[in-house]
């Protein structure tokens, strides 16, 4: 005779579920900066996390990118406000660094994405407080 099938499938199905929570998988979570030096956001009121804890995507941090430009610049009227500047067009080219300053600032609520067992955040992006 055969056992009952079902419920040994519903068994290891639970097993499986009760070892993926124990583990911590990947999540998401929103948090509220709290300090910019040191990094600090607040994700509930037991729950503190900082610098330490935090990962960075380059959507909340202040970083330096190097871009090609190849165009002229746009030609000016030499006006009363701009006597020392005359009318001019030349070319603008070669590889440069621009910083992009997109860093976190106190009072933003981020969404984070819970990784290593909890033990690491990650800081994906800025969303806007529900009203």
């Amino acid at each position: 005779m055969f056992p009952d099938m079902s419920a040994f499938l519903n068994g290891v199905k639970r097993a499986a579920v009760e070892a993926v929570m124990a583990g911590k998988p990947f999540a998401f979570i929103l948090g509220k900066v709290t300090s910019i030096s040191p990094l600090k956001v607040q994700v509930d009121q037991k729950l503190e996390l900082t610098e330490a804890q935090l990962i960075l995507t380059n959507a909340v941090r202040d970083y330096t990118v190097r871009m090609t430009v190849d165009h002229e610049t746009e030609s000016t009227s030499g006006g009363s406000d701009y006597s020392a500047f005359a009318s001019h067009r030349h070319a603008y080219k070669g590889t440069k660094s621009y910083r992009v300053h997109l860093g976190l600032t106190v009072g933003e609520q981020v969404v984070m994405l819970r990784a290593d067992g909890g033990q690491k955040f990650i800081i994906l992006d800025r969303v806007e407080a529900p009203a």
